[in-house]
């Protein structure tokens, strides 16, 4: 990635705030704190009140999110460059805006959008608002390790051949736990029936800026990619990117759809810290992630030398093509504890994972961790290898030796989300609803893809699932009652 370095170094959002922190004046404007001088005291003590300062709205000279023709306009093609895009837009209602606009970008009620089975939540978000209908794909699954990773270019074209009218395709990449599918192909794919390629790639802005992490997704080809600038790199929580490139996406629909679903009071702190990330990696970023790969790597070699402990490598199957180095997955169970029974445990060390699940603890290792960080995991992992030594013990717990068999063999639902979100429900006992329609989205950790969304058919393997998964200490999320003691259906 190469750019104007001098121009990269700008800050046209920051300079801004700085411009009107430095001008004394009688604000009759939102928020109501006026720029600090009304904070919570108990607030004040905690943060101070010199960030306050910053908490803007849209004055003159700071440009309109909405409409940008100034400040914001300048700071997003910065971006644009830096990240390689053609255009960039800055969201501050985090990544889901994104997916959720992109969605209403590319799909009308009743249009078919290819997806992956281990798609995020606000994909199906997209699809109840859109009214789309999902034409969903199952991710390659490692039953011995209990890992779902990416869709598969075979599987891509099988869903094309069969759904040629898709508008279309969508994909993760990379996973939470940092799989890698070939994107490159897939958008090869997309681009031959002439319909866009949607990435979620959340977890890889960093990609762009060190040729040891996986190519873009950009780079391999794809039309549109939502990226979490805060998950791995310095921006604000809640502060995200969408980029674009090519013509199979209508821009000006794209711009509309993002006025739907972001806010008409934009925080000037996430657009601000999303302005300094962009400059922090233009003119640091390979810098940045030669030492943070330079970590990881020390942290993954350590580690896999404690006995009774494996790191997720690169597969090499179809759908794992590569691994982000950054992201470590450790598997925990030969030593005959799950997860989140370590997550606990490594908490009283002061050590906090991302993302505990039946086998593993995930760490995301960014450019905001230290040497000492590394010390005080490896050290953790070492002394919970030495409590609890049974590299013989396997935990007993259910397997999805066939992802199809659990997501009832469908590959569409039986009536649209957004049918199922609107419908008239019922709450019932979770023994009496095999064979009804759900009308939530229930998604268990692990393996972290949602087993029921709405309008698909709950069959009895896919409760004992569900149950098995929850009685092994597994976390449910997306329903209304997460004891699954009741799931709502439709009517």
């Amino acid at each position: 990635m190469t750019f104007a370095l001098d121009l990269q170094a700008k800050t046209p959002l920051l300079d801004a705030l700085r411009s009107y922190i430095n001008n004394p004046h009688a604000g009759f404007y939102t928020p109501g704190h006026k720029r600090g001088e009304g904070i919570s005291q108990s607030l004040a003590e905690l943060l101070g009140t010199r960030v306050f300062r910053s908490d803007l709205t849209e004055l003159p000279g700071l440009d309109n999110l909405s409409a940008p023709e100034d400040t914001i306009q300048e700071a997003q093609a910065l971006a644009a460059e830096a990240f390689g895009s053609e255009k960039t837009w800055f969201l501050i209602n985090g990544s889901t805006a994104g997916v959720i606009a992109a969605i209403l970008a590319t799909c009308s009620t009743g249009d078919k959008i290819i997806l992956p089975r281990n798609v995020h939540s606000s994909a199906i978000a997209g699809l109840i608002l859109s009214g789309a209908i999902p034409i969903f794909v199952n991710p390659e699954y490692d039953s011995i390790l209990d890992i779902a990773y990416s869709i598969t270019p075979q599987a891509v074209a099988a869903a094309l051949a069969k759904h040629p009218d898709a508008k279309a395709v969508v994909m993760v990449y990379p996973t939470y736990d940092g799989v890698c599918g070939d994107v490159e192909a897939i958008a090869h794919l997309a681009h031959q029936y002439n319909i866009p390629l949607l990435v979620d790639e959340a977890h890889g802005p960093h990609f762009t800026f060190h040729p040891e992490l996986p190519i873009s997704a950009l780079s391999a080809g794809a039309d549109l990619t939502v990226q979490s600038t805060h998950k791995v790199l310095s921006a604000l929580t809640q502060a995200s990117m969408l980029h674009l490139q090519g013509n199979r996406i209508d821009r000006d629909r794209l711009t509309k759809a993002l006025q739907l679903v972001q806010s008409t009071s934009p925080s000037y702190l996430l657009l601000a810290s999303l302005d300094a990330a962009r400059q922090q990696m233009a003119l640091y970023g390979k810098e940045l992630m030669a030492e943070t790969l330079r970590l990881a790597d020390e942290a993954r070699n350590q580690i896999s030398q404690i006995s009774g402990l494996s790191i997720l490598k690169t597969a090499h199957t179809p759908g794992f093509v590569n691994l982000d180095r950054t992201r470590l997955t450790v598997t925990v169970s030969n030593l005959g504890l799950t997860g989140f029974a370590a997550d606990e445990i490594f908490a009283q060390h002061g050590v906090l994972a991302e993302f505990p699940s039946m086998e593993h603890l995930t760490f995301i290792i960014s450019l905001g961790n230290k040497q000492a960080d590394i010390v005080q995991l490896v050290q953790a992992f070492a002394t919970l290898a030495k409590q609890y030594k049974a590299p013989s013990l396997r935990m007993s717990q259910p397997r999805v030796r066939n992802l199809a068999q659990i997501y009832n063999c469908y590959e569409m639902p039986l009536i649209s989300p957004r049918e199922a979100f609107f419908a008239a429900t019922e709450t019932l006992p979770i023994e009496t609803i095999s064979q009804r329609i759900s009308a939530e989205l229930v998604c268990p950790y692990p393996p972290g893809i949602p087993l029921l969304m709405p309008g698909e058919l709950i069959t009895p393997v896919t409760l004992e699932y569900l149950l098995n998964i929850q009685a092994m200490g597994g976390k449910i999320s997306g329903c209304t009652d997460p004891t699954l003691r009741t799931l709502k259906v439709v009517k």
